[in-house]
């Protein structure tokens, strides 16, 4: 059977997706203190606006248009966990637990904003603050300290579910999460899915490709494409079917708001 052009187009997407995450993985020992929250805090005792957190700042500024989009596509936490997601089988269940990145997001950005007035603001700028040339990792010892830090994003993801650091525990995620619910009340157009439920056959292909583990099918069935734990991967368009699933720029309109 001759494959169809927009099957061929939505496999070379992902493709592309998981050859991006794995070179995002392999750079890891440049820029692992470009996104680290603990960077962060060390530049902010300091009054140092590191480039970590000139980073965090583009992200809640992206995520007014593209939400989640560097969690499904650039982050290297999130690449390891789908690098390892063959031994994860679960998904992670609704519920509190999904509460915890918040609570973390507001305890964090709460120790930073202090950070910063007992250092007296933000005295300067430093894009390649704690790096050795802009090299993260330089010593033996710090490539310890972040090799503890991956296996503590494993053994979480292992117990809560499919890519549970992201959904339990990263304080990223809540500041993207916080732009997008912004830009919802705002309503101006961004990057969103959308699903014809007519044409849905409940082949449960699109849940089953969902890095997020999120029930996709359940979203579709009740009109509910926008999820606050959608990373804007594709993967759950490019694996149905029929077409179901539409990935595009959309207007809150054409979307409900979870």
């Amino acid at each position: 059977m001759t494959e169809k052009p927009e099957t061929k187009q939505a496999s070379s997407r992902q493709n592309i997706r998981k050859w991006i995450l794995i070179l995002s993985f392999i750079l890891i020992p440049v820029t692992i203190f470009y996104i680290s929250p603990i960077i962060v805090m060390m530049g902010a005792g300091e009054g140092v606006a590191t480039g970590s957190l000139l980073l965090y700042i583009a992200l809640f500024l992206l995520s007014l248009v593209v939400a989640r989009l560097w969690c499904g596509w650039l982050c290297p936490m999130g690449a390891w966990q789908e690098i390892c997601s063959p031994v994860i089988k679960h998904t992670v269940k609704e519920g509190w637990r999904n509460w915890i990145k918040y609570g973390i997001t507001a305890i964090w950005l709460g120790m930073l904003a202090l950070a910063f007035f007992q250092a007296g603001g933000i005295r300067s700028v430093d894009p390649i603050y704690g790096t050795v040339n802009g090299i993260s990792i330089s010593s033996v010892q710090v490539l310890m300290m972040v090799g503890i830090i991956f296996l503590f994003i494993i053994i979480i993801a292992f117990i809560t579910g499919k890519r549970g650091t992201c959904h339990v525990f990263c304080p990223i995620a809540g500041i993207m999460v916080a732009g997008r619910k912004i830009r919802n009340l705002i309503h101006w157009p961004a990057l969103g899915l959308s699903a014809d439920a007519s044409r849905c056959i409940d082949c449960q292909k699109c849940s089953k490709a969902c890095p997020m583990g999120l029930d996709v099918n359940g979203m579709v069935r009740k009109d509910e494409m926008e999820n606050a734990d959608c990373i804007l991967c594709a993967s759950c368009a490019d694996a149905c079917p029929k077409g179901v699933i539409s990935y595009g720029w959309k207007t809150n309109e054409q979307r409900r708001d979870s």
